[in-house]
């Protein structure tokens, strides 16, 4: 087992953090802007050794870490991967990250695992199942986590709540945080023709300990209307920073993660998206 990381951050500060890659080493311990913290994908760091895990545990050291994990298929029918835990339990047990994420999604079908985060119906039964999921997972680390809202392109007939009351009575039930996803906001409500103040509005934002940003795709589905990726692969857009100010100027100023996943940029650029989140930021 690694011995733990040489840091104490026991919270990630009310600041800009970027998704941490490894082209951004450099960039990150020599130029670090107004970056304050860094997000790691939980799964990329399972392992037992080798360069990436040293360069973690440098970086550890630096900045406060939120492990966000992807894999763990929370909404899925099936009992969450006992062996999937373990290898994260590990993982937290060395690192220590000042947050631990989900999402509200699942990816698993039977023994099948299909690369992508998938929507649920809105459900009592779907409820107790993430609930117990959330509380399990929770216990497997010992730590609280926090839930993120995720970016949807349909919505279920069978739903009987709002996605904001369905988290909310996830939050009641398990003690959780969560995560709020702002371009994820913005994708859902372009795609189901709503209103993404409403939303916002309806969300409950005290429990609220992560915000997340990110660039979006635009398409159009087959009868010409928007259709909205969640591609994290470029530049936060106008409407979502537009969105993310009322936030803040609601809810105060919030760790606020820039995600950009794909056709990942070169360092300046990157800063640049933290430089305009700490701008917004200075303003809450």
């Amino acid at each position: 087992m690694l011995d733990a990381a040489p840091h104490s951050f026991d919270r990630l500060p009310d600041a800009p953090g970027v998704g941490y890659k490894a082209r951004h080493f450099t960039g990150l311990t020599e130029d670090p802007g107004p970056v304050a913290w860094l997000e790691v994908h939980a799964e990329n760091y399972m392992g037992e050794g080798g360069r990436p895990l040293a360069q973690l545990r440098h970086l550890a050291a630096l900045f406060p870490v939120s492990a966000h994990g992807v894999g763990l298929s929370i909404g899925g029918e099936t009992p969450l991967d006992r062996e999937h835990l373990a290898r994260l339990r590990r993982l937290c047990d060395w690192l220590k990250p000042a947050s631990f994420s989900e999402h509200l999604a699942w990816s698993t079908h039977g023994s099948a695992f299909l690369n992508d985060l998938l929507p649920l119906p809105y459900t009592p039964d779907t409820l107790s199942r993430v609930a117990d999921h959330v509380s399990e997972l929770q216990d497997a680390l010992g730590r609280r986590m926090l839930l993120e809202n995720p970016s949807t392109y349909l919505a279920f007939d069978e739903s009987t709540m709002s996605e904001t009351d369905f988290l909310f009575q996830v939050t009641r039930r398990t003690g959780c945080g969560l995560l709020l996803d702002v371009n994820n906001v913005f994708v859902s409500a372009t795609n189901l023709g709503t209103d993404p103040r409403g939303y916002l509005k309806d969300f409950p934002l005290e429990l609220v300990g992560e915000l997340h940003l990110g660039g979006h795709d635009e398409d159009e589905d087959g009868h010409g209307a928007p259709l909205l990726i969640d591609s994290h692969g470029r530049e936060v857009a106008d409407p979502v920073w537009a969105l993310y100010s009322e936030v803040i100027a609601e809810a105060g100023p919030l760790p606020t993660l820039i995600e950009w996943d794909n056709q990942v940029p070169d360092w300046p650029t990157l800063r640049s998206e933290a430089e305009r989140a700490a701008a917004a930021l200075a303003f809450a």
